[in-house]
């Protein structure tokens, strides 16, 4: 059984934002509040630590209360170079995922993820259409590894995860809840539905 203690929260806030014109994601307003808020708020109850990844404002983030980090190699090379930089200052023996850009994450995400891991070293989120490979629990143990693996030219998250003993695990009743926001389209649908999602998603996981 893992506990909560033994799980620092991952909030991957470090991308470019191509697709939403290049802004900082986790300051896009959902509701009256920015994505950061939104994540966090169902983040920190399931983890005994957070870490928020993040290359742009940073101390706007740190603001928030929590430890940031930045990608340790240049360029945005990746979403797992976000990850690295999270397990260089983490002390828990376990790292929980998420991206900054899923407003509506589940509040049992740990508690699932944990009941399916077994003996593997990752458990990844599959909400029923499609892998989710950045809702991830993983074993924090594994950041030499991926230091290596990212310094010999590895990018490719589910490519990395191939190296290890992983698992997927059934998301497919919070499939609503792990959309995230990618595009202005996608953004301004949440907006319009955010209320929804809420009411018609709550009781299956709260």
């Amino acid at each position: 059984m893992i506990e909560r203690a033994e799980v620092t929260g991952v909030l991957l806030a470090g991308g470019r934002g191509q697709r939403m014109g290049g802004v900082d994601k986790g300051w896009l307003s959902l509701g009256g509040i920015p994505l950061v808020q939104h994540a966090l708020q169902r983040l920190s109850p399931q983890v005994g630590q957070i870490v928020i990844s993040a290359n742009r404002h940073v101390d706007r983030y740190r603001r928030l209360g929590y430890p940031v980090v930045s990608d340790p190699m240049p360029d945005y090379p990746g979403p797992l170079t976000g990850v690295l930089g999270a397990l260089q200052v983490v002390s828990t023996p376990w790292v929980l995922l998420a991206p900054v850009d899923m407003p509506w994450l589940p509040a049992d995400m740990l508690s699932r993820l944990a009941d399916g891991i077994g003996e593997a070293d990752i458990a990844v989120a599959h909400d029923g259409e499609r892998l989710q490979p950045l809702i991830v629990l993983m074993r924090s143990s594994l950041r030499e590894d991926l230091s290596q693996w990212l310094a010999s030219g590895g990018g490719k998250v589910v490519a990395w995860y191939d190296r290890h003993h992983w698992c997927q695990v059934d998301f497919s009743a919070h499939r609503v809840r792990l959309a995230n926001l990618n595009t202005p389209q996608q953004h301004a649908w949440a907006e319009r539905y955010d209320v929804d999602v809420n009411a018609s998603q709550g009781s299956h996981d709260e």
